[in-house]
């Protein structure tokens, strides 16, 4: 095992600036490998797996011409519809607080693209990021068999180069979409976990539930343990399936049988794991949302299973890493007042269950109103996320989030839905997300108001920088909630 990175240098002025020069230099280069990608929806489905599989072929021959640095480590992958990047980073703190050096991805990003490479819960230095790039598009440029890479090939080779060089334990790395075809199902992993599965990326995935599922199964391999949280059989089939097929045990993890929720409130979810008879086991924290205890109980059944290929992990570390996992703009209040929260729920699932928990994650005292900021990307079934939240607003501001690629839902479709719906209150439109966030704010000038930001991950990286601006991510000088996994020091939640 060991022990946690030191924190980044304290860089003067003109180092500052130019580390950032260069970051962004290096996202740039990256980036402009999306430029001039097919859009999946003018494709069939044989054409998408076609493309997939010629993919993954082609990165798994250009990490073995890097020399293959996915093999240097063990890895948990995570995969699942809803709660991978709460569940991945859960894995990694409970990992981190037990000793062990531990190398995270999760994706997308929300405001730095160093979040995607973070070793003991610290995002990689941004003139290392820069180096990095320049090294990998480099090997590429002189790799023999010749051929572009795309952005997620490229991606997982600066990932897989990163941890093999920091030397890590461990690492987990959470799946982009789907998992069988996912350009990170080249890794052969310690642990398979697939979290739940709902209908999200039907484009590509496929309109039904075990279509789905069993793109969710593809990452359970032989000789690793796979756990998921699963419950609807028309899911948990073909992850069984895949299981049996590769002839690996499943562990399942199920709300009533395996854990039980205690307590939910604003500042956290206390749950308990199940014995066999269902007798009452330890008793752990998580975060805000009843959601967030079947993620948890996901991350401990991980660890655990790692435990059994000779992992060490005191429950004292499982207890410490749960309390410290906190992950950017999942139920993450703001400082200052109004109360504001940012939440990244972006499909059907993830909303409803933030609507389900919503008095208990958000209580308003009386006459304290729900003023909710809500932009979803075109893709989405966004008509589905207005109709599950607008109800529970007072006041609305429909909005669209900027990515690269991905075009955002009209913030006039978003109103027009709601209004369809049935929603009766005030309702604003403002495309631009950190002015829909301003109008927000101005509406909420009652004692007990709230805002809520939500319906796309992208929508939450759009506005974080109001209180944690970019910059200050990128350089290491704003707080982190990562950066309690190796116990140094404790982020803002």
């Amino acid at each position: 095992m060991s022990a946690s990175v030191p924190g980044p240098p304290i860089l003067p002025e003109d180092g500052r600036a130019i580390a950032l020069a260069r970051y962004r230099a290096a996202v740039a280069r990256t980036d402009a490998l999306i430029e001039g990608a097919s859009t999946p929806k003018d494709k069939t489905p044989a054409e998408i797996r076609a493309r997939a599989e010629e993919r993954l072929d082609r990165l798994r021959r250009f990490l073995a011409y890097l020399g293959d640095p996915h093999r240097a480590f063990p890895i948990v992958h995570v995969g699942g519809t809803s709660g991978k990047g709460s569940t991945a980073t859960a894995i990694a703190a409970i990992l981190g607080a037990a000793g062990y050096r531990v190398g995270l991805h999760t994706s997308p990003y929300l405001q730095a693209a160093t979040e995607k490479l973070q070793v003991g819960g610290r995002l990689i230095a941004p003139g290392d990021f820069a180096g990095l790039v320049d090294e990998v598009l480099a090997a590429r440029d002189a790799w023999p068999d010749g051929g572009a890479l795309t952005y997620g090939e490229v991606w997982v080779a600066l990932v897989a180069v990163h941890l093999a060089r920091e030397r890590v334990d461990i690492g987990v790395i959470e799946v982009g979409a789907g998992g069988r075809f996912d350009l990170t199902n080249v890794v052969t992993p310690s642990v398979s976990v697939v979290t739940t599965v709902g209908l999200d990326h039907t484009v590509t995935l496929g309109e039904t539930i075990p279509e789905i599922a069993w793109h969710k199964a593809g990452i359970v391999k032989a000789g690793a343990p796979a756990i998921t949280a699963a419950r609807d059989p028309a899911a948990l089939g073909p992850i069984a399936a895949e299981a049996r097929a590769v002839g690996t045990p499943l562990t399942r993890v199920i709300a009533g049988e395996t854990y039980a929720v205690v307590d939910v409130g604003p500042d956290g979810t206390r749950w308990r794991e199940l014995g066999p008879d269902g007798r009452p086991g330890p008793e752990w924290p998580a975060p805000p949302g009843r959601f967030q205890a079947t993620n948890a109980a996901t991350a401990v059944a991980a660890v655990r299973a790692l435990a059994g290929r000779g992992f060490a992990i005191p429950e004292d570390a499982i207890r410490r890493g749960l309390a410290a996992a906190r992950v950017p703009g999942r139920w993450e209040r703001m400082p200052g007042a109004p109360r504001v929260v940012l939440d990244g729920a972006h499909n059907p699932d993830k909303v409803a269950a933030v609507a389900r928990d919503l008095p208990d994650l958000l209580p308003r005292p009386a006459g304290g109103r729900l003023i909710l900021v809500l932009g979803a990307i075109e893709a989405k079934r966004y008509d589905e996320i207005v109709r599950i939240l607008a109800p529970l607003a007072d006041a609305l501001i429909a909005t669209s989030p900027s990515v690269l690629a991905k075009p955002g839902a009209a913030a006039a479709d978003l109103a027009s839905a709601a209004r369809h719906g049935g929603f009766a209150g005030p309702l604003d439109v403002e495309p631009d997300p950190d002015l829909a966030v301003s109008a927000a704010l101005a509406h909420a000038d009652r004692p007990g108001d709230a805002v809520l930001v939500t319906g796309s991950l992208y929508l939450i990286g759009n506005v974080r920088g109001r209180w944690y601006p970019d910059d200050a991510v990128v350089l290491g000088r704003s707080p982190w909630p990562g950066e309690a996994v190796g116990g140094e020091r404790t982020g803002d939640d």
